[in-house]
């Protein structure tokens, strides 16, 4: 039992963290789907890329979350399930633990988050609005991986001028100096239409599509919308503009040549 117990806590670093919050397993969430309200408490750009089918929309980092959670339980009886993008990401227990201290009762943590649920049950997942069927569009890790650049290869590539650099870092991660003045554009990640204008130019003019965010975490998911795009060539920094000034403190920079 203590292994198991163990185990879990590796697999669920969360659950050591947060062990007042009741946790709710895959199989079981899918055999109370019907009869529990799920919650994505993501942000709306990760929800509208990839979510459960029944899940409505609450971000935890919304200072409105506890208001409309609160409006919410009084429009149901039903627990409430609370998810995110799983296993070391905390924002479900965060939204669970804020309930019960708001004193908003039956809520729970799906902690094994949408990968594992989207994997396991692509017919109850949304991919860009449609549903996903096939697990197989699921981006992996590794696929991931060979479109990231460290920030000082990153760097090197700006410099070619066969590439459209873009900041796509968010509202309240933005910092006053662009990484790269003159030559970066700017978009959030809810503005699709200028998203799509920003591609169409690097896709019209043979360019490489350079981008970065805050920490390297949102670029996860805007590449679903580039595949779908069928963006041919496009790199990510890799740890955003955080490791990019990490680099620059500790004078990294042409180290790794």
């Amino acid at each position: 039992m203590a292994g198991n117990i163990a185990l879990a806590n590796t697999e669920f670093p969360g659950r050591a963290i947060y062990p007042d919050v009741k946790v709710i397993g895959l199989k079981t969430l899918k055999k109370q789907l019907n009869d529990v309200v799920v919650v994505d408490v993501r942000s709306a750009y990760e929800y509208d890329t990839l979510r459960i089918k029944t899940a409505t929309n609450i971000p935890v980092a919304s200072g409105t979350f506890v208001d409309k959670i609160y409006a919410l339980r009084s429009s149901t009886d039903k627990p409430i399930v609370f998810y995110c993008n799983g296993k070391t990401c905390m924002k479900s227990y965060k939204a669970a633990q804020k309930c019960m201290q708001s004193r908003i009762n039956n809520v729970s943590a799906f902690d094994a988050g949408i990968m594992d649920w989207a994997k396991t049950y692509p017919k109850d997942s949304l991919l860009l609005g449609k549903p996903l069927n096939n697990p197989k569009l699921l981006i992996s890790k590794a696929r991931f991986n060979k479109h990231l650049l460290t920030p000082d290869q990153f760097v090197n590539k700006v410099a070619n001028s066969k590439s459209l650099v873009l900041d796509v870092r968010d509202r309240f991660q933005r910092d006053a100096l662009a990484l790269f003045p003159g030559r970066e554009r700017r978009a959030y990640l809810d503005q699709t239409n200028k998203l799509d204008r920003y591609i169409n130019r690097a896709k019209k003019r043979g360019r490489t599509l350079l981008i970065y965010d805050a920490a390297g975490k949102q670029v996860r998911w805007l590449q679903y919308y580039l595949e779908y795009k069928r963006v041919p060539s496009y790199f990510f920094m890799k740890g955003g503009a955080r490791a990019y000034y990490s680099a620059l403190t500790d004078n990294s920079f042409g180290k790794n040549k």
